[in-house]
């Protein structure tokens, strides 16, 4: 791995998504060959409690890609929904 900084940040994620108390968890892996993994889970009661957990993991990716590359928020809005369209889950 060439950047220390991001190593740093994926020990400290891989910590974080293991401490007690969460309400959700979103990770999203983009490997080195393009492959793609997501993992999405909520502990919550209910479809209201569910959307509101969804508002505040996209609201927070949507914000820090924007920031982290310059673009708008719809901008980067825009081109996710395309790309949503075409991924297949598993």
């Amino acid at each position: 791995m060439e950047n220390p900084q991001f190593e740093e940040l994926q020990e400290r994620a891989a910590k974080a998504v293991t401490e007690d108390e969460l309400a959700s968890v979103y990770v999203g892996l983009v490997h080195e060959n393009g492959e793609q993994q997501y993992f999405f889970g909520n502990d919550t009661d209910g479809n209201e409690e569910l959307q509101e957990m969804t508002v505040a993991q996209l609201g927070m990716l949507l914000r820090v890609l924007a920031d982290r590359s310059n673009a708008s928020i719809d901008e980067i809005a825009d081109v996710a929904i395309e790309h949503a369209g075409q991924m297949q889950l598993q």
